[in-house]
């Protein structure tokens, strides 16, 4: 590409509205424009590379056998919503199941299209496994979009779904995608971690996320500084150590006006991890009090998988009023009224603070044996330094760019919508699905996380919009303009992809655009063609110094292939 007379621009400034530096970087660079909230064209130097991370994808998918196809782009329910029934998907194929979630009056999700499209080739267990998968569009609306690409409203998405017979047979087609996804992060250059994670709405038996580690994302990630244990909050457990102490006798103690733990342990002089706190919330509607050390906080998501509830909320005055519980003397020694949830943690304490369930009372050296609890369980967030569970190394925190997620899924999609298959006795048999998807948008920005300076960008050779840059200092003199043509034209038909910066603006100009959008190499034809030679430039290291020009091309060449493999 020469870029004289080509559409090409970068900005000079910062991107005001842009929070991250991938984001900043990538508006900057003209790799891409917001438009709106959340919601940004790809411009042609953008494209580029989302494309080179999509045709990577795509390679990887293919090579495990699975077979593309193109679902319709599926608005969120809330627009259908706002505009009142649209008819969009009037089609029979949605009157396969009872409608009993809202979502399905509104419109199908990708899962259940995937599950119906299995249907058309699935009629006996010899058609199992396969694995269709798309690079799509797709549309969430996002109350908070932020960070650029990392949370947007409209993004690409490439979905996989796997049908298998049975467990056994699910576990081959999961592996097969862990390791496609492995060898695709592997060949960007990411820096990633894979962690366990909640099963959350889509329900199924495991699920694991690909994290790329940067100094910004919204997932926090738990990790052991001995050993490979990973994480994420919602799931993340730790070594739980019986305190090594006699238990005392309890004892009722006035606490005047300490009605937050921090209060209580400023006015008794005790450590917080000696004390108890009390959460007091609903679940479903009903009221439950947690019960957790005093410095962690309450996990909704392992609250609700231990009670077994749908919606975790604050308890209100009415509701309060159920029970004996004293709102900030509440603790589990005497409590009625309630259901009464401890963290397991709790019960490895001794001689603990608690809340008396009476105004400006609080017990100490309570213990297990002294407390009342209908439920038992991990409830609780972990914290920086705590035991892993794996090793008993110490715990610490990163933030995480989720660009990829495996799901086990069950039947329970294709048992909704009765797609079935006969088994080797002719019995009908529900299909198990995983379901397996890559954002390719969250992996530019988290390459361009990991990989900047103050210049700009530093992309990996593989999805660089161009392999090398050309950059001829003066474009009046007919010797640079002759030997900058002649590399352009050898060093295409090489294969080499090579944006020519022709313009005419100043060298600083030039090379500023060239380290902004990260092209790994740089050709500059200056002064010294008199002398037969060039500069190289390498983005990533740095690494300069002159070439002949009768070289250039066999070096430029093998430095392309060669860091391609």
């Amino acid at each position: 590409m020469k870029l004289a007379k080509n559409f090409f621009y970068t900005l000079r400034e910062d991107a005001k509205d842009e929070e991250s530096r991938s984001g900043n970087l990538l508006v900057r660079s003209g790799m891409i424009k917001k438009v709106g909230a959340g919601i940004y064209m790809y411009m042609p130097m953008g494209l580029r590379v989302l494309d080179k991370i999509k045709k990577i994808i795509k390679e990887e998918m293919d090579a495990t056998g699975a077979q593309e196809v193109l679902m319709p782009s599926l608005i969120p329910s809330e627009y259908y919503e706002r505009c009142g029934r649209v008819e969009a998907f009037g089609s029979s194929m949605f009157n396969l199941r009872d409608r009993k979630n809202a979502h399905m009056v509104l419109g199908p999700t990708h899962e259940e299209l995937f599950a119906i499209a299995a249907s058309m080739h699935l009629k006996s267990y010899k058609d199992l496994p396969f694995n269709i998968y798309q690079q799509a569009d797709k549309f969430r609306d996002e109350v908070r979009p932020r960070y650029g690409l990392i949370r947007v409203k409209e993004f690409i998405m490439k979905d996989a779904y796997t049908f298998d017979r049975d467990a056994e047979m699910q576990n081959g087609s999961y592996q097969k995608m862990y390791d496609a996804y492995c060898k695709i992060f592997n060949r960007m250059d990411i820096d990633y971690k894979i962690v366990r994670a909640s099963v959350g709405a889509m329900g199924g038996t495991l699920s694991e996320e690909y994290q790329a580690i940067t100094d910004i994302g919204e997932d926090v990630l738990v990790l052991c500084d001995k050993c490979d244990y990973a994480s994420n909050m919602e799931v993340a457990t730790h070594k739980i150590e019986d305190v090594k102490e006699k238990e005392k006798e309890i004892e009722m103690v006035e606490t005047p006006n300490a009605h937050t733990i921090e209060d209580v342990c400023n006015f008794l002089k005790l450590d917080i991890k000696h004390t108890v706190k009390a959460l007091l919330m609903t679940v479903d509607g009903k009221l439950t009090i947690f019960f957790v050390r005093g410095d962690r906080e309450l996990n909704e998501e392992k609250a609700l998988k231990v009670t077994g509830g749908k919606e975790l909320a604050f308890a209100n005055d009415d509701q309060i009023a159920e029970s004996n519980a004293a709102p900030g003397f509440t603790g589990p020694v005497g409590l009625e009224g309630c259901k009464i949830v401890v963290d397991e943690e709790v019960l490895h304490m001794k001689n603990f603070c608690c809340g008396a369930n009476k105004e400006n009372y609080h017990y100490i050296n309570a213990n297990i044996k002294d407390i009342n609890y209908d439920v038992v369980g991990d409830i609780a967030n972990v914290l920086e330094g705590d035991a892993c569970p794996n090793c008993g190394g110490n715990i610490y925190f990163k933030h995480g760019i989720e660009i990829g997620n495996l799901f086990k899924l069950g039947d329970h999609y294709c048992r909704d919508l009765g797609i079935t298959y006969l088994d080797e006795n002719n019995q009908e048999q529900y299909p198990i699905m995983g379901s397996y998807g890559i954002g390719p948008g969250r992996i530019l920005a988290a390459i361009v996380e990991q990989n900047n300076d103050e210049k700009g960008m530093i992309l990996p050779l593989n999805i660089a919009p161009y392999h090398v840059a050309l950059v001829q200092i003066d474009m009046k003199n007919e010797e640079q303009t002759k030997v900058a043509e002649k590399l352009y034209e050898e060093l295409t038909a090489s294969g080499i992809e090579v944006i020519y910066d022709n313009r005419d603006e100043r060298p600083g100009v030039k090379f500023n655009d060239m380290e902004l959008i990260g092209i790994p190499l740089r050709i500059t034809i200056g002064k010294k063609v008199n002398d037969n030679k060039v500069e190289w430039k390498e983005r990533k290291t740095a690494n300069s110094f002159d070439l002949d020009i009768d070289d250039v091309v066999n070096k430029v060449t093998t430095y392309v292939k060669d860091g391609l493999k």
